[in-house]
């Protein structure tokens, strides 16, 4: 994780879900609008900064998905792969913004190719972690993500705001 006075790589916003459904494409005339889901688990919002690169992104994934964020029946608090529970991963270039006057400024996010490319390898690396959890397979943990660089609608359905914050 980002220590003060070393830049940051990537802001990630982890959230504890009972359910959610993110609209990845909208509807036309001639198609309705395409949503992915995903039931117990977490959110995650993930968005980049200028000068990151793919070796930040191991260090990400087993952070987020080894903190004991989420709740058991009983209280105890658990990583997402003990539960088990499914993943939502969304591009949030929105992190990145930083306020100046009366507007929002981006101008530390990463650019739009360079973010795909580390969106893409983080949501592959997610997959790759859960494939490898017995837990997980046996219980059909899915990870699920947006697309990047659209405007997604979302439904999200918590049992209380259990939201981190958490920069690389």
């Amino acid at each position: 994780m980002a220590t003060i006075g070393q830049s940051l790589s990537a802001r990630v916003v982890v959230q504890q879900c009972l359910g959610t459904r993110l609209q990845v494409k909208p509807p036309t005339e001639q198609e309705p609008a395409e949503w992915v889901e995903i039931q117990k688990g977490i959110v995650i919002y993930v968005c980049f900064f200028n000068g990151a690169d793919e070796a930040v992104i191991p260090k990400m994934v087993n952070s987020i998905l080894n903190v004991k964020l989420s709740e058991m029946e009983n209280g105890q608090r658990v990583s997402v792969l003990e539960l088990p529970g499914d993943i939502l991963i969304i591009p949030q270039a929105t992190l990145g913004g930083k306020v100046k006057g009366r507007r929002m400024q981006y101008h530390s996010n990463i650019g739009k190719e360079e973010g795909m490319a580390l969106y893409s390898k983080f949501v592959d690396l997610c997959e790759r972690e859960l494939a490898t959890k017995v837990q997980c397979t046996e219980a059909g943990v899915q990870v699920k993500h947006g697309t990047y660089g659209n405007r997604q609608v979302l439904q999200l359905n918590t049992n209380g705001p259990y939201t981190h914050l958490v920069e690389f």
